[in-house]
């Protein structure tokens, strides 16, 4: 029953991205998918908030998703403080020249 019942909202989303994007935007969405499925189910909350409550006239290009997606972004930056950093170590061996 309840494997039936997330079937049933999985077609339902599945219908309502495929009603509220265009083609492009439901690849990219796609694409987001395979990397970051968490991503990806936020974005399609937003998306099926905004139809429900009349925000979206028309379809969303991929232009538009790609704004939803820088805003979600900014958000994200704002309400976390931690910043990613990266550091490279070079291994080091016996006949490196940084010696001298």
């Amino acid at each position: 029953e309840e494997q039936a019942q997330r079937e049933a909202e999985e077609s339902m989303r599945r219908d309502m991205m495929a009603t509220v994007l265009d083609t492009a935007a439901r690849e990219r969405l796609s694409r987001i998918a395979l990397v970051s499925p968490e991503r990806s189910r936020q974005i399609e909350g937003i998306l099926v908030r905004m139809a429900q409550s009349g925000q979206l006239r028309g379809k969303v290009s991929e232009e538009q998703l790609i704004e939803l997606l820088e805003q979600m972004e900014e958000a994200q930056n704002k309400t976390s403080t931690k910043k990613t950093t990266i550091k490279y170590q070079r291994r080091r061996d016996i006949d490196d020249d940084d010696d001298f």
